[in-house]
């Protein structure tokens, strides 16, 4: 039963990624919506790579056009949409005031096929921009938050392009990525003002990820406190062979911490002050403590003078017979006899004679 109970669990685990790439993608609704209210350039993050160590956010953005003035002809369905696809115009795209363009997009460089229909190919139309992450409050983790703001502007043909939209994905492997995009305006070299636009990325850790860093770091601090308790047994303990035991245990609970906390999904350094150091640092004191528990135990048996013990058998039987046979009260001592009355009296009244005090009085 045990056997066919793990084998329907091993196969019950796949069937919950079925059907997932039959999903409709992310940003449809969102090109759906650009295209019937603020048709228009639109600039999609369809991959965010973070890099808490670096620190570092990468975004891979894909040039969209929404609206049948600003889409080229053949290349609609980008993501889904029927009303969205790529520019008819050439773009040059400007990240965080970079003199020199991150993105460059030339519509006559999109091959067709012989329907007319034009293929998307990745390298022609998506680009890369990186940023500089804020991460202050990586010391809070598995609760740290991130802030990530960046503006980007377009030309084409040396005149400015506005955005309708910037959007990124809301869900990374290790990350949730919330992002607002507004619109704003840059002033150039000769005074006059060109649109760009404004994308606020505020980036937290997945609930999921945020239960098992907890559970994990728990599990720690559990291990942690049961190498305390073997060092509070050890020291009611006389035998050295139970100490030895608590010993191998808290050798490998100070082994198994480290890959505990590499085991923290997409943690940070082991910087952290209220879980990994501090476990680290008890368990290897209780070790120490237990290594020297063990010596004292062995120079006090060997200090001891040897003495004579029963064999197992000897002292089971001693130890029944005794309950069932206590020992005898002493007996009673003779009575006195005149003689030793008189030698009694005698010696008090020497001792009277010699002004000693007698008791009782003669």
């Amino acid at each position: 039963l045990a056997v066919l109970c793990s084998v329907i669990f091993v196969i019950t685990i796949p069937s919950v990624f079925h059907g997932v790439t039959a999903q409709d993608s992310l940003f449809k609704p969102i090109l759906n919506e650009i295209a019937q209210t603020n048709p228009g350039l639109v600039l999609l993050g369809e991959n965010v790579d973070i890099d808490v160590d670096e620190p570092a956010v990468t975004i891979r953005w894909s040039i969209v056009a929404c609206g049948e003035a600003y889409m080229l002809p053949g290349s609609a369905g980008i993501h889904g949409s029927t009303v969205c696809g790529l520019p008819n115009c050439a773009l040059q795209i400007y990240v965080d005031g970079d003199p020199e363009a991150a993105g460059i997009y030339d519509p006559g460089l999109i091959p067709y096929n012989g329907s007319g229909e034009r293929r998307k190919i990745q390298n022609l139309v998506q680009f890369d921009s990186d940023h500089v992450l804020d991460v202050h409050n990586d010391r809070l983790y598995p609760f740290d938050t991130y802030f990530l703001s960046s503006t980007l502007r377009a030309l084409s043909q040396n005149k400015s392009v506005p955005f309708s939209k910037l959007a990124t994905l809301d869900l990374t492997s290790a990350f949730v990525v919330e992002t607002v995009d507004i619109e704003s305006y840059e002033t150039n070299a000769n005074g006059t003002s060109t649109p760009s636009r404004d994308i606020d990325m505020n980036i937290r850790r997945p609930l999921e990820a945020r239960i098992i860093a907890l559970l994990l770091w728990a599990s720690s601090w559990f291990l942690t406190h049961i190498c305390i308790g073997n060092v509070i047994l050890a020291r009611r303990t006389r035998d050295t062979r139970p100490i030895l035991k608590m010993l191998i245990v808290n050798g490998a609970t100070v082994v198994g911490l480290p890959q505990l906390r590499n085991a923290f999904p997409d943690a940070p350094d082991m910087d952290d002050t209220i879980g990994f150091f501090p476990q680290m640092i008890l368990a290897g004191l209780t070790v120490v403590i237990l290594l020297l528990t063990i010596y004292a135990r062995e120079l006090d048996r060997l200090d001891r003078p040897p003495s004579f013990h029963y064999s197992s058998g000897e002292s089971v039987f001693w130890s029944k017979r005794s309950r069932q046979h206590p020992n005898p009260p002493p007996e009673p001592l003779p009575p006195p006899t005149s003689t030793d009355i008189a030698l009694y009296n005698k010696t008090r009244m020497a001792k009277h004679l010699k002004g000693e005090f007698v008791f009782p009085p003669v």
